[in-house]
């Protein structure tokens, strides 16, 4: 299970980001609805979505589980901050943003073994 469920988050990842990062670049009317005028910090969350997106594709390759993991964790303490930072949950970032931290939480739940030593 844990090589399905972390490919099934790493696939997730890179269909979710390829688009949103096509829309930021071409400045998409959608994307003024879900992340507001261009910005530098909407430039800068370009680079992020960008960044984690190549990750996952990497780890798609190499199969490193404790990389796995370590993206996974990082991606679901920020989404699921990302709805206090935000104070809405009427924002379709913020909603998508938990839906993938469900995912990513479920992948990391039933993927890694956290025990004695904390091995993954």
């Amino acid at each position: 299970m844990e090589i399905i469920m972390s490919k099934v988050s790493l696939f997730a990842n890179i269909a979710i980001l390829i688009p949103v990062c096509a829309g930021l670049i071409k400045n998409a009317r959608w994307v003024h609805v879900a992340y507001g005028d261009r910005s530098p910090a909407r430039d800068i969350l370009l680079s992020i979505y960008f960044s984690i997106a190549a990750v996952s594709a990497f780890l798609l390759l190499i199969g490193n589980i404790g990389m796995i993991a370590a993206l996974l964790l990082v991606q679901v303490v920020y989404k699921i901050l990302s709805a206090f930072t935000v104070g809405t949950l009427r924002n379709p970032v913020v909603v998508s943003n938990l839906l993938i931290a469900i995912l990513h939480m479920f992948t990391v739940a039933t993927s890694f073994s956290f025990g004695p030593g904390l091995s993954v």
